[in-house]
């Protein structure tokens, strides 16, 4: 396994991202934040902050090692409690100005869990290694456009296409499945992919999967965003946009395993939480007028097969 391979990839997929949303932005930049982690390891922290397009976006590396793992990456496999490990990742989300841009989020990610001593060199290929690849991306529209899901949607099938006719059906019920808010009883947005755990297909194979999915994400995003920057709005499609944000920290701050993980193995709080958008508006137990464009959100909040007949 080469793991300096995943990591210049990574690197170049955050360059490649932040690029492109600031050219889509053009007025602001990101600036950037390289840290270090105690326990060992860091990452490079950017954030575009106050944009025309863009209200808030943060797209985040890391790579971090340590000698046991955190809690959160061991729950669901007890297996794996005890080991050392090392994390690498790219985690990004968008919180567009426009309310009738969506907000989307993309991780992908790469982990190796060993019995032996923590190892920052390029030779964890050992028997007793356990290494798995992860990520995905999904939208969260506030006023839900067909057209600019069925793009999103068709995207993401074609991208796992190469991989075989089960991929995207497979890793779209994931998605559906793990960006639900279960008190809410509606899942988050609109979906799109979501996989952890992949390594049944090899190191090879895997790791191609992982980059056609990262490389996916921008042609999903920028032409909803190129579509609906620049239609108008005023208060009341803001104030809806701040409200629904609200759910969008629910999710974070409950269920998200990356937030636990980051937060649980030391990571850096700042860039944990960079994923939280920059202002939200909470309102006791508000509920849209009924028949109204805020009310119909409601519907696509459930998983449903956007390309049927497609």
């Amino acid at each position: 396994m080469m793991i300096e391979s995943v990591k210049a990839y990574l690197l170049g997929l955050q360059d490649k991202i932040c690029s492109d949303l600031e050219a889509e932005d053009g007025q602001q930049k990101f600036r950037q934040e390289k840290w270090d982690r105690e326990a060992g390891g860091g990452g490079r922290t950017r954030v575009l902050e106050k944009g025309a397009v863009f209200e808030q976006a943060g797209v985040n590396f890391s790579h971090v090692f340590g000698d046991r793992l955190p809690p959160s990456a061991t729950a669901a496999r007890p297996e794996l409690a005890g080991r050392s490990f090392q994390a690498l990742g790219i985690s990004l989300v968008i919180h567009p100005r426009n309310p009738y841009v969506p907000t989307s989020h993309a991780n992908v990610r790469f982990f190796i869990a060993s019995k032996n001593e923590v190892r920052q060199d390029d030779t964890a290929d050992d028997s007793e290694d356990i290494w798995w690849f992860g990520g995905g991306y999904d939208l969260t529209p506030y006023y839900p456009n067909m057209e600019d899901i069925i793009h999103w949607h068709r995207v993401a099938r074609a991208a796992c296409l190469p991989f075989g006719d089960d991929v995207y059906p497979r890793f779209k019920k994931s998605c559906d499945d793990y960006f639900y808010l279960g008190h809410r009883n509606e899942t988050r947005g609109v979906g799109g992919l979501f996989f952890d755990d992949l390594n049944e297909w090899g190191f090879d194979r895997s790791f191609d999967f992982m980059r056609a999915i990262g490389d996916s994400y921008l042609p999903a995003y920028m032409p909803i965003v190129q579509r609906r920057k620049q239609l108008d709005y005023g208060d009341r499609e803001r104030d809806f946009q701040l409200y629904r944000r609200g759910r969008y920290v629910e999710f974070n701050l409950v269920y998200d395993r990356g937030t636990l993980f980051g937060l649980q193995s030391g990571g850096r709080t700042e860039s944990i939480l960079m994923s939280l958008p920059p202002v939200v508006n909470w309102r006791y137990n508000w509920q849209p007028e009924a028949g109204s464009p805020e009310a119909t959100l409601a519907d696509y909040l459930v998983p449903r097969n956007w390309l049927e007949d497609q």
